[in-house]
């Protein structure tokens, strides 16, 4: 997959890392990019074309899909985060998580599969988290929602090997965003993970860790709870 000549659709692209992607893509030279935002007079990147597209209505994905039939590349950035913390959060605010990130994202993958496959596969990069690998009890629905969206990004991958599309998760944590601006401590540079992810579509990799709490957090998995939470054993935590 070359991101050069490529058409490309990235969702939440009116700031933050979505904004990033679409300014990457122009930069690397994409034929076209499509911007998509809940309110498209939000996007300013010069030189895409703006598109209204919330991922969370089925109308609104099924519309955008048949508007943008020669997409090649796929960027599932759009998200969100309500804080849902694990003990006291309404069930809504879980609920509001897995609608964006899981179901959100896995109607836009089906929208877009069908043109993908005719167009030559092409490719889909969504964007996870470290928290797809490790969760904090303050934002519990966003962790668990990326946790499930990875399941789902991992079926989709098998699923659409038939048809040569390429499906990249991303994974990053704090980002120098304004979804993170209260938060403390080291956070990546979305300049830089826009362009991580992007050569991870041209190498062809099935996942791109962004920055060293991912690639903590991955190589943690397999040493079980103990290694992940260090907290348990009055140790500082991974993030």
């Amino acid at each position: 997959m070359k991101i050069q000549d490529s058409i490309a659709l990235v969702t939440g692209a009116n700031r933050g890392l979505g904004e990033q992607f679409a300014r990457e893509l122009v930069a690397a030279g994409a034929a076209k990019v499509y911007a998509g935002a809940r309110d498209p007079g939000k996007v300013t990147v010069p030189g895409v074309v703006p598109v209204a597209v919330d991922i969370t209505d089925p109308e609104s994905v099924r519309a955008v899909a048949d508007l943008a039939q020669d997409v090649t590349l796929l960027v599932n950035n759009a998200g969100s985060t309500t804080r849902a913390d694990v003990l006291t959060a309404g069930l809504d605010s879980f609920r509001t998580e897995f609608e964006t990130h899981v179901l959100g994202t896995l109607a836009m993958c089906r929208a877009f599969a069908p043109a993908l496959g005719r167009n030559g596969g092409g490719a889909i990069v969504n964007v996870l988290s470290v928290l797809s690998w490790l969760s904090v009890t303050a934002s519990a629905g966003y962790a668990a929602a990326k946790s499930a969206e990875w399941s789902v990004t991992n079926s989709l991958r098998l699923a659409l090997a038939e048809q040569g599309t390429q499906v990249t998760a991303l994974h990053v944590s704090y980002m120098a965003t304004d979804m993170a601006a209260g938060v403390a401590g080291p956070k990546a540079d979305p300049v830089a993970v826009a362009r991580a992810a992007l050569d991870g579509v041209e190498a062809g990799l099935h996942e791109v860790l962004a920055d060293d709490a991912s690639r903590q957090a991955q190589a943690a998995l397999a040493e079980g709870p103990g290694a992940l939470y260090p907290q348990l054993s009055g140790r500082p935590g991974l993030i």
